[in-house]
């Protein structure tokens, strides 16, 4: 009955309801240039979560039970005055029905009677909440009156409400007017244990909401790092499918670990022992390498999904992927989890060159839509993480990428540790995180590509180029961030990657499936890879990755 009453009163609005509840999201009213004032007067059902509630008490008017029905003329002020001095003589009057002795174990029937006979109604209160439902960075001022409410019903923060009213003009500080609810029909209320609940408190540190990963999307920073994120997943796909290119599902499960990591995950299986009791085969997951079991030869969860996507580029043209991947580094970082997400694209008959720029165009591409469909929550993560967040964003699409080779960044950073009297670092090191953003934040204040890698710093499967000492491979690196993307252009020639995978000392028959790309119908080919956790975090404007993935898997914590 009552939803039947919700479905119609949503149904006769000029908003529009949300097709598969039937109630109307809050972003519909409160992301208007007028934050909804022109909706005034129009009957809506809402749904959300209590962000915050505050009640009001309207004066008491006590009187006595029975003497009057509703309706009639409330008592005199005179009967009232007869009342209070009543309940202010009645411990006057059990003292002398004691000493008369009228009283047995403590009870008094006689003024028991007086007393129960004599109260005073529970004050009428209004109840203001605020109100969000995750549709926006705004919450709903809602009124309700106590009578609406069951006896005895507090509407604590986090309390879910599904309630039915007009919108109406409320006044408020400054002289600025807000829409708010005006409730006169409560559908539900989902109540909350108060005293356990985990936002209860104002403000909780990010640290502190990791180990409530579970609620922690109530709150209003991690819903618009979410919402942002999503925007940023939306754009990743928009912009792939707009240039033509497919998606395809690289598997999680490999023989095969291209990026030649030693910090992998190890899959096996784990059956019952002969005689016991049969138990459910599950899969098991460790960073130790086990035994065979359920698969032939020994597999990994991957750690990059590169080398499959190639073949199907090799037979589409342009594909791309989105997924976990996989890394068992023991060290803890803020930038690192277990289960990372990133977005793989690779392109057949294309060069170094080419996926440079079409790296480039992703992310600014990426940046822009961030900016322009993200507006609020932006807004209120620049006063809440990083004032310049919006700004850096906007200059990210505005500028052009400074490309140096790894020579040439590496003659850069040599100056600078010739100045500091640092250790000099020699043509051939793996450039670390802090390198490449020194680059990026101090040298040349800009978006960097670094390209033309030593060979022994980047995985077996990049083209070697003409020196015959470093390889086709890039990394773009940007101010405030790090690194976000790494590409390269593959090996095509057969007998050049063969001899790569017996330098490294690779097992062969593991690759011959990749071999095979290159005897039939070889082609040049390229690719990257963004990190897309970490391009939240650029987004945001945070600073640990666990605060931008949903669920964080880290070193000793997995707990969902």
């Amino acid at each position: 009955m009552e939803s039947e009453q919700a479905t119609t009163a949503a149904s006769t609005t000029r908003l529009s309801p949300f097709k598969y509840s039937n109630r109307v999201l809050l972003k519909t009213i409160l992301d208007r240039r007028d934050g909804g004032l022109e909706l005034i007067g129009e009957r809506v059902v809402i749904g959300g979560w209590v962000k915050s509630s505050k009640e009001v008490r309207k004066e008491p008017v006590p009187h006595i039970a029975g003497d009057y029905v509703s309706g009639e003329p409330e008592p005199r002020s005179d009967v009232c005055c007869c009342i209070e001095i009543l309940q202010s003589r009645i411990p006057f009057l059990r003292t002398i029905v004691k000493v008369l002795g009228g009283g047995s174990g403590g009870h008094y029937p006689l003024t028991d009677k007086l007393e129960t006979s004599i109260h005073t109604s529970p004050p009428p209160s209004t109840v203001v909440l605020q109100v969000g439902d995750g549709s926006c960075v705004a919450n709903l001022q809602v009124v309700i009156e106590s009578s609406l409410t069951p006896p005895c019903q507090l509407l604590h923060t986090g309390t879910c409400i599904i309630v039915e009213g007009l919108l109406q003009k409320s006044w408020v500080l400054q002289g600025k007017y807000v829409i708010e609810l005006k409730v006169d029909k409560l559908h539900h209320i989902g109540t909350v244990e108060y005293s356990s609940y985990p936002l209860s408190k104002k403000r909780v540190p990010l640290d502190k909401l990791r180990e409530f990963c579970h609620i922690r999307p109530r709150t209003t920073t991690v819903q618009s790092v979410m919402r942002i994120r999503n925007a940023l997943e939306f754009a990743a796909h928009t912009f792939c499918q707009n240039h033509g290119f497919l998606s395809v599902h690289v598997p999680i499960i490999t023989t095969t670990d291209g990026k030649g990591s030693s910090e992998k995950f190890h899959a096996t299986s784990h059956f019952a022992a002969a005689g016991a009791k049969e138990e459910p085969k599950k899969a098991v997951v460790d960073n130790v390498k086990s035994s065979e079991g359920y698969f032939s030869s020994p597999t990994y969860l991957t750690s990059s999904g590169r080398m499959h996507l190639e073949s199907y580029a090799c037979a589409l043209g342009n594909v791309y992927s989105f997924g976990p991947r996989f890394r068992a580094e023991k060290g803890e970082s803020p930038k690192h989890a277990a289960e990372m997400w990133m977005i793989e694209v690779e392109l057949a008959f294309s060069e170094l060159e080419e996926a440079i720029n079409c790296a480039g165009d992703f992310f600014k591409s990426l940046c822009k839509w961030v900016v322009e469909n993200c507006s609020e929550d932006m807004k209120f993560l620049s006063q809440r993480i990083d004032k310049t967040r919006t700004e850096h964003l906007q200059s990210m699409v505005l500028s052009t990428f400074e490309r140096v080779s790894y020579t040439e960044a590496l003659d850069a950073l040599k100056k600078v540790t010739e100045k500091k009297k640092d250790t000099m670092i020699e043509w051939g090191a793996t450039l670390t995180e802090a390198n490449l953003s020194y680059l990026a934040d101090e040298i040349y204040k800009k978006p960097v590509i670094v390209y033309n890698y030593p060979k022994e710093t980047k995985p077996f499967y990049v083209r070697l180029n003409d020196d015959g000492k470093t390889v086709a491979a890039f990394d773009m690196v940007v101010p405030k961030a790090g690194r976000l993307i790494s590409g390269s252009q593959n090996e095509e020639r057969i007998n050049i990657l063969t001899t790569r995978i017996k330098e490294l000392g690779l097992a062969a028959q593991q690759y011959e499936w990749y071999l095979d790309l290159r005897r039939h119908g070889t082609v040049k080919h390229s690719g990257f890879n963004l990190e897309f956790d970490h391009m939240v975090l650029f987004a945001t404007g945070l600073n640990d990755v666990r605060d931008v993935i949903p669920f964080p898997r880290s070193r000793g914590k997995a707990n969902y």
